[in-house]
């Protein structure tokens, strides 16, 4: 298991078209979620069987998609509401940051601050794979790239 610390790894474009594919889905706005999570980095989405497509594609049992603030207005991400950051949010983070060293609030944050393309570029240094630049998981901090460590 690797346990990528952030490092930038320099983007070797001669690797196995698998690992550019992987990079170019973690590189797609439509998989962050209103909450700030980045669906391109989840376990779910990863895996090879029965891939999660991520939570603004499908219809799903969620706290987020069920606030009727988010569901009544025309926001795309919870840091749009004047409640930000509301109690499910903070349960979310406090969850995420104590297991997986991630913070929802941080992520939107740093979205309002400084735009989707900014935000992408900063989930692809931390979450790639210093050794086969596959995608590493937030959840189990496995590579599912090419070298599968």
């Amino acid at each position: 298991m690797i346990r990528f610390n952030g490092q930038v790894s320099h983007l070797n474009y001669d690797k196995p078209t698998t690992c550019l594919r992987d990079l170019v889905r973690l590189m797609k706005s439509s998989l962050i979620a209103p909450c700030g999570m980045n669906c391109g980095i989840c376990r779910a989405h990863l895996r090879a069987t029965r891939q999660c497509t991520g939570c603004r594609s499908r219809d799903k049992k969620c706290a987020i998609r069920r606030c009727e603030t988010f569901r009544t207005n025309t926001f795309r991400f919870c840091v749009e509401c004047m409640d930000f950051p509301c109690q499910k949010i903070k349960r979310l983070d406090k969850r995420y940051r104590t297991r997986y060293n991630m913070s929802m609030i941080e992520n939107l944050q740093f979205l309002k601050q400084h735009g989707m393309r900014e935000f992408l570029n900063r989930q692809t240094k931390r979450y790639t794979c210093p050794i086969c630049e596959g995608i590493i998981s937030v959840h189990d901090g496995r590579c599912y790239g090419s070298c599968t460590s």
